[in-house]
């Protein structure tokens, strides 16, 4: 046997990539196609990220991280900084051209920055680009699926490309290993009885759903969802976060992500809006919203200079219209309403959205000066 007939076969996942090229039948003429950019790595052989990455708990850091095109007179990202916790629900928000794009990309190794830093994992993303892409899941604003294929060849097509399984012909001839994982992610999706179907007949929400089962096959550290509601109707888009809810749960996977549904962010434990390649704003959506936007109540007096006189002589600001617009200014509800006397037709409590607060920031960040 020749000797590097031997050592290919003390390494099955060099097979397994051997195979994949194989099938192009330019292999023959010497005109292979080149490997997959992720190096072949089996689950139980991942390497350990670096020790500081245990002591610190943070599976992203970004640190002056800055991006100018060519040609273009301004920074599309503009040495931004910020942390990422492990299995943390981290949201970036933004108008068209605030760079969202462009810092999704960095980190996903799709584009090089022009200067700063960021480690995925323990990893940097210029250096270690292929270390990173092992940490990482991706589900892209735009489908990236087979449709000619079923959804289990989708999966499996994956899988291989990412080196974690040898390449075989049929879902049976797969590694356990495999099969267990795939049962077990389009379970939690729900699409356990639709796996072995034409992805072509697949509506919007079940290719979301596909998509994210083939990101998750290789346990990433980090989930990027680029936008992933994007095109679905309300009920899909509800039904695909619920099962997101349930990931998050059962993986412990970090989640990263990009959105214009403001109210899919609500729950996230962390927001990052940017503008013009800045950050913004920065913080809880509680604390966001606390910062930039008032809590108020509405109410209608049966006597409406009455309650003038009664609010002016206990300092408490208001707008006067069809209903006073009373500022809280840190008391509670139940202070206000008990120190008024004057008799009030209806009363309502405006707490702030994230879409006001989203609103307020970038206001805030277009003002002069």
């Amino acid at each position: 046997m020749p000797p590097a007939r031997a050592r290919r076969e003390k390494r099955p996942t060099d097979r397994a990539v051997v195979c994949i090229i194989n099938q192009n039948p330019r292999a023959a003429s010497g005109d292979a196609p080149a490997p997959p950019p992720h190096p072949p790595v089996r689950p139980s052989e991942r390497r350990l990220p670096p020790a500081h990455l245990a002591v610190t708990g943070r599976v992203i850091q970004v640190r002056d991280l800055t991006k100018r095109y060519k040609k273009s007179e301004v920074n599309a990202v503009d040495g931004i900084s910020f942390d990422v916790s492990e299995g943390e629900f981290f949201a970036l928000l933004g108008p068209n051209g605030a760079g969202k794009t462009t810092t999704i990309s960095i980190l996903t190794t799709t584009l090089i920055p022009s200067s700063g830093s960021v480690r995925i994992g323990g990893y940097d993303v210029k250096s270690q680009s292929n270390e990173v892409r092992q940490q990482i899941g991706i589900v892209f604003q735009q489908p990236s699926l087979d449709l000619n294929l079923t959804a289990e060849e989708n999966v499996r097509f994956h899988a291989i490309l990412y080196g974690l399984y040898p390449w075989r012909p049929s879902y049976r001839l797969m590694p356990a290993e495999y099969r267990t994982r795939f049962k077990e992610l389009s379970g939690i999706l729900g699409l356990k009885a639709e796996m072995f179907k034409p992805v072509k007949r697949f509506s919007g929400g079940m290719k979301r759903k596909l998509e994210i089962v083939r990101s998750l096959m290789h346990r990433p550290k980090v989930l990027f969802l680029d936008e992933p509601t994007a095109g679905l109707d309300a009920d899909s888009r509800r039904s695909l976060w619920e099962y997101l809810k349930v990931i998050r749960v059962q993986t412990g996977a970090t989640v990263f992500l990009t959105t214009h549904y403001l109210e899919e962010a609500e729950e996230a434990d962390t927001i990052c809006i940017i503008d013009g390649g800045k950050i913004v704003s920065f913080g809880s959506p509680t604390a966001i919203k606390k910062d930039l936007v008032e809590e108020y109540l509405l109410v209608t007096p049966a006597d409406p200079a009455a309650l003038s006189r009664e609010l002016d002589a206990m300092s408490i600001p208001y707008a006067k219209g069809p209903e006073f617009k009373v500022a809280l200014n840190g008391r509670t509800v139940h202070e206000i309403l008990k120190a008024i006397e004057t008799p009030l037709l209806s009363v309502r409590t405006h707490f702030p959205t994230l879409e006001d607060a989203y609103i307020a920031v970038l206001k805030k960040s277009d003002a002069p000066g």
